[in-house]
Order: structure tokens, then sequence, then C-alpha cells
């Protein structure tokens, strides 16, 4: 399959069969994805943060590890990760979210938004959308557990590739909160192989 632009500050869904790679590209560098997963014939099964991090044992997740569905079972295995820094903690920015950190700026339906509009068709609805995990986010967390969100160190053309352990329905955004994305909005590619 060819590459495909999500424009910035936008999402898209799609089906990802067993077995398939699929390839999220940072084509200009500094730019957040936020991707989630839904097994294909169960939407009520879904990536979990909780269960994937603590099999993983770390929040740091690169080649080899694998996202699990709230089921425990295997979604999706990082087969290539060209930067190394991603963020499995936090949320879908939403309209709440700009409210909250971003008072002066003009509120956006942020990624969260733009998941439920993607992800509706495939019947899910706003409430199952659990924490994204956020490719290239950097969310450091210092001794005291305290967190930052400082901008992603993804240089353009940097990479992460997933292998499918089910057959999935994937969403999958160009962020647009402006601190996750060094204050800036770009897009984001993605390839089916």
């Amino acid at each position: 399959m060819s590459i495909v632009e999500i424009p910035e500050r936008s999402g898209t869904a799609f089906r990802l069969t067993q077995g398939r790679s699929l390839t999220v590209i940072d084509p200009r560098g500094v730019q957040v994805a936020d991707l989630l997963a839904y097994n294909a014939d169960d939407i009520d099964e879904v990536i979990s943060s909780g269960r994937t991090l603590d099999y993983a044992e770390t929040i740091r997740l690169t080649t080899g590890h694998i996202l699990y569905s709230n089921r425990s079972r295997p979604m999706l295995e990082i087969v290539e990760d060209t930067v190394g820094v991603h963020d499995f903690l936090l949320t879908p920015c939403s309209y709440d979210t700009f409210h909250h950190f971003y008072p002066d700026l003009p509120p956006h339906r942020g990624c969260f938004g733009n998941l439920a509009a993607a992800l509706e068709p495939y019947g899910v609805t706003p409430d199952r959308i659990p924490a994204a995990f956020n490719c290239f986010m950097n969310v450091p967390v210092d001794a005291s557990g305290r967190l930052s969100v400082l901008p992603p160190i993804s240089k353009a053309g940097d990479r992460i590739v997933f292998r499918a352990a089910m057959d999935l329905v994937i969403g999958l955004t160009a962020c647009s909160a402006p601190a996750s994305n060094g204050g800036s909005f770009k897009p984001i590619h993605y390839r089916v192989d």
C-alpha cells in the first residue's frame, strides 16, 4: 500500500488484518500520532494501557514489546522503532483538555473528537475510547512521579512499525495539542503492508 497522509489536527480509522504491518511515520518531525486498536470482531476488546504496561514492566515501550487488549490478548507487536520514546499514560486530548491546559486558545475537539468521529462507522462510541498509544509523544516522569509533556524527539522520517496479532480496527490521528507537538501541528503518514 502507498503512504497515506493524515492532515494536521485530524484522524482516521481503518481495518488492519492479522499479520499485516502498520507503519506510522512522522514526516516532518516533532509530531505525535494517537493510536487505538479494537478487535474487529468485537469492539468491546480494546487496547489497554494498564495491561500492556503491567506485562511489559516498563513505561518505555519499543521494539519487541506487545500492546495488549483489556482481555490480556496481544493486539499489536512493535517490530521496528526508530525513536524509542512514546507515551501510553495520557488520554487523547479533547475539548476538556483544551479548557484545562490552554484556556487562552480556541478550543479544539482534539484527538478524542477526531477518534470518535473516525471510529463511529465501526460502532465505537465516545465512551469506548481509552488511553491511546501516543506514538512519538515525549512524557518523562521525574523521581517524584511528576509527568511533563515535552516536544517529541522524533525527526523527519522517523517511524514505528506494528504487526497485527488479530484482525483490528485502528484509529490514528495527527495530534492537536500544542505542548505535545512542540507548539506546531503537522501531518502524520501511515502505510499498511
